[in-house]
């Protein structure tokens, strides 16, 4: 089952998926980091950690059978020609999730409605966050798992890949979802990202695929010139600040 360990062929099999998964759990990092946002910190670092550990259960209870997965991807029935699969219908419901959670939590933004609902519903707060990530976690891992499978035959390289990304997004949710709180305007960003990203799933539920390097690119220029924003703000406060302190009084 591990022979690849000792083939060039397998190292770089399991570094190509690796880096995939990695680049396809953006999605999911985003998610997770927005959904946290509102939860106090001792709830937020648990749900994170709730919802990387199901998004990887899920990933590899697929794995483990790749049989049902490949049925996914079978047509169930056809309409206007195209042959819709469960993997469609799983993904067009899990966009159309995305681009409604990610308008709800805009609206909320703008209009300030959260402080006296988030308090009532506070004791709820944590298993809907945890349900909403699980609902989300398997939209995205369905998505994965089917790419990783046309990627690599061997099932250990796979839920070794899975293992590593896993490891990679923790880290990552931890970082996103800190400067997100300390930053709220990316907050707004990162909403957009996800209906971005919901759109994509509907385009590809309903047969019209939408390059992923395309959304990927316009997320990392739109993130690099929104963290531009925010480091010259810094240091226009910076510079405000010294001036205070040397204007004589």
């Amino acid at each position: 089952m591990f022979e690849w360990i000792f083939e060039p062929t397998g190292w770089a099999a399991l570094v190509t998926l690796a880096a995939m998964e990695i680049v396809l759990g953006i999605d999911n990092v985003v998610f997770i980091s927005v959904l946290v946002s509102r939860l106090p910190q001792n709830q937020a670092e648990q749900a994170r950690r709730i919802g990387l550990l199901l998004a990887l259960v899920f990933r590899v209870l697929l794995l483990l059978t790749l049989t049902f997965i490949l049925t996914l991807t079978q047509p169930v029935f056809t309409v206007f020609g195209h042959g819709v699969s469960w993997r469609d219908i799983v993904l067009l419901f899990g966009g159309i999730f995305l681009i409604g959670k990610a308008t709800h939590e805009i609206h909320a933004e703008i209009e300030g409605e959260q402080d006296e609902d988030d308090e009532a519903a506070a004791p709820n707060a944590l298993l809907v966050a945890v349900l909403q990530i699980a609902a989300i976690d398997l939209v995205f891992s369905i998505d994965s798992i089917v790419t990783a499978i046309g990627m690599a035959q061997d099932v250990s390289i796979m839920i070794t890949a899975v293992v590593i990304a896993m490891a990679v997004m923790y880290f990552a949710a931890g970082v996103v979802g800190t400067f997100i709180s300390r930053h709220p305007t990316t907050k707004m960003l990162a909403l957009s990202f996800l209906i971005l990203i919901g759109m994509a799933l509907v385009a590809d539920g309903s047969g019209l695929h939408v390059p992923r390097g395309y959304i990927y690119s316009a997320m990392a220029f739109a993130a690099a010139v929104e963290f531009i924003n925010v480091w010259a703000g810094r240091n226009r406060r910076k510079r405000l600040a010294l001036r205070g302190k040397q204007r004589p009084s």
